[in-house]
């Protein structure tokens, strides 16, 4: 069963599935401040007037040019948001990182270069660094002076990254680590001035090192010739006999695939901001076209087809920007209850970041698919036009795809999703084992269930909603604790219902924060200035709860047969049961909004 969270209640990562949260718990971007959005404002003016202007030299991957463009970048404190102010640093919140982050989709490849930078390159110094290197590096890496790379994935293993061959031998005279090996798809690398390196010490213990690129023995592969992001360096990086101070290792030797594993985490909060504000930026151009376009004597912004398009780019985005802002949200909370004085403040920083990994997997995986829909649908509203580099569409599909597979791919990080949740169960952090046991009886009884049904009386204002996502958090931990109780350990070897799994905890993550943000809206603005908002939440919680539906059934199907499987799909119904709505009429509101303001429908 569902729990209900009180105002001030500080949910632990994951509890979102168990525990209802109330509106008033929630971070949403109208509770942004004004030093923010100033913050925010800066970035964007440098983007504006430094960045795209010089597009052609970025894409022609201009060194000087990016060596340039990152300095003037650490001047206006882009390269440093989110360090602490002790280290030089300006220790801004999560919130201010996801919103500064929205000026990334003004150019994807230079974004690329910083997004590297400053967080896989960066970040593991920040937190797993000795403080003498972080006096020889953090100072010229966030000025810009310096340029970093991250080095991990090798020729012959991408997603396996424990696998890797690079290895690190010590010494003679003990003052050295020899490194050999060889890395590919490594991004800044020939840009860079410093690479993290993974590597095995003695073969088998992972270890992060940092390596300065000018180091006799590196080398560099041809740029790789990409689909998108052609000004983005991507390059193999081969390590012959390179010398490395003993003081350059990062962190603890053997503990390297921490340091590896966490930067990859924080990443992935990142690609959620790129994605709804790619999905905006999709919007505004395919509006702007869809209104001077004509066919069969009016504009194609008049027909419902494109209609639709608009309108659903625009209820991906407000879902995705309400998780990202709530996640960012859970994530400040918790930082700023530590002591920024204490000599643990690292650590315990880290393990907050830690502490959100699931909900940052699914930023990573709806947004970045949520944006792919958007820059297929922008094209697609372009026609053919869309398939010519003339026009914008074209280069935002091209450099929107690799975002699937960064950080980790999707299919990766849904494994991910349902393997802390079950680590979670396991451990006592969460009980959803003692959730599923119940869920199973209740669900199970013939008898009448009224907290289950979302036809329940309920005078409080959308009732029906809030009951539904309290049986699709149900549905969800229904389908985990079934697929637990069948394989046990061996669930991890059932990939297709492990992904589908997630794909049900991602939708009710993204329903209920939806729906939260928009009931905060509604308190704070009234119900008539919240309309497109409540529009737009009704919407997507009667496509999530169908998705959902579906993909249950299908799953349930796997896992049960016969009596079994008849009862599991009663369950479900009982759970899921649901009266569509117009959504063409209300997709059409939305999208009228979208075509007069030419934009995403309010910000």
């Amino acid at each position: 069963m569902t729990s209900v969270a009180t105002s001030k209640h500080m949910m632990k990562g994951g509890e979102f599935l168990i525990t209802d949260a109330n509106p008033n718990s929630i971070f949403t971007r109208d509770d942004l401040e004004e030093i923010q959005y100033q913050i925010a404002s800066a970035i964007k003016e440098f983007f504006e007037k430094e960045v795209i202007p010089r597009v052609e030299e970025i894409e022609a991957l201009n060194s000087d040019t990016i060596h340039e463009l990152m300095r003037k970048a650490g001047d206006v404190g882009m390269l440093g948001l989110e360090v602490p102010t002790a280290m030089g640093g300006y220790g801004q919140k999560k919130s201010t990182a996801l919103l500064v982050g929205e000026s990334h989709t003004r150019q994807f490849s230079f974004a690329g270069c910083v997004g590297v930078h400053t967080s896989v390159g960066m970040i593991p110094i920040v937190y797993f660094g000795t403080e003498a290197q972080r006096k020889q590096y953090l100072t010229k890496l966030l000025s810009g002076e310096w340029i970093a790379a991250y080095c991990l994935t090798e020729p012959h293993c991408g997603s396996d990254a424990m696998a890797i061959r690079t290895t690190a031998t010590l010494s003679e005279d003990g003052k050295h680590y020899l490194i050999n090996g060889s890395k590919m798809w490594i991004t800044n690398a020939g840009f860079a001035n410093l690479f993290n390196v993974a590597a095995k010490v003695d073969g088998k213990k992972f270890t992060m090192f940092i390596v300065e690129a000018d180091s006799p023995g590196i080398t560099l592969g041809a740029e790789e010739k990409k689909m998108g992001l052609t000004g983005s360096s991507t390059r193999p990086v081969f390590f012959d006999n390179v010398k490395v101070p003993v003081e350059n290792v990062l962190g603890e030797i053997g503990k390297g695939h921490h340091i590896a594993f966490n930067a990859l985490n924080m990443g992935r909060m990142n690609i959620g901001s790129a994605s709804y504000a790619q999905l905006k930026r999709s919007i505004s151009i395919s509006v702007k076209y869809a209104k001077m376009r004509k066919a069969f004597g009016k504009t194609i912004a008049d027909f419902g087809l494109i209609k639709h398009k608009l309108a659903e780019m625009a209820i991906r985005a407000y879902a995705v920007e309400s998780m990202a802002f709530r996640t960012a949200g859970l994530i400040d909370d918790q930082l700023q209850s530590l002591d920024t004085d204490s000599p643990d403040y690292l650590t315990h920083s880290m393990e907050v970041l830690k502490e959100y990994a699931i909900e940052s997997s699914i930023m990573k995986v709806y947004g970045s698919e949520a944006q792919a829909y958007g820059v297929d649908e922008a094209l697609q509203i372009f026609g053919g036009n869309g398939y010519s580099k003339e026009y914008p569409a074209e280069r935002d599909y091209r450099d929107a795809r690799p975002t699937r597979i960064f950080e980790g791919t999707n299919e990766i990080n849904r494994l991910l999703i349902v393997d802390m949740l079950i680590k979670r169960a396991m451990s006592g952090t969460l009980p959803i084992v003692s959730a599923g046991e119940q869920i199973i009886k209740d669900v199970y009884d013939t008898g009448p269930l009224p907290q289950l049904d979302p036809d329940q009386k309920d005078s409080s204002l959308f009732s029906k909603e809030k009951t539904l996502i309290s049986n699709m958090k149900k549905a969800s931990i229904m389908l985990l604790w079934q697929a637990a109780q069948k394989w046990m350990i061996a669930l991890a070897d059932e990939q297709e219902v492990v992904a589908a799994i997630s794909d049900c905890v991602m939708e009710t993550y993204a329903a209920e924060s939806t729906y939260l943000r928009t009931l905060k809206h509604i308190a704070n603005k009234g119900e008539e200035a919240s309309s497109y908002q409540i529009s737009m939440m009704q919407v997507f919680l009667n496509d999530a709860v169908m998705r959902m539906e579906i993909t249950a059934r299908k799953t349930l199907a796997v896992i049960a047969e016969g009596a079994e499987l008849t009862g599991s799909l009663k369950s479900l119904q009982r759970l899921l049961r649901w009266q569509p709505i117009n959504t063409v009429f209300e997709r059409r509101k939305i999208a009228d909004r979208i075509i007069d303001r030419e934009s995403y429908p309010f910000d």
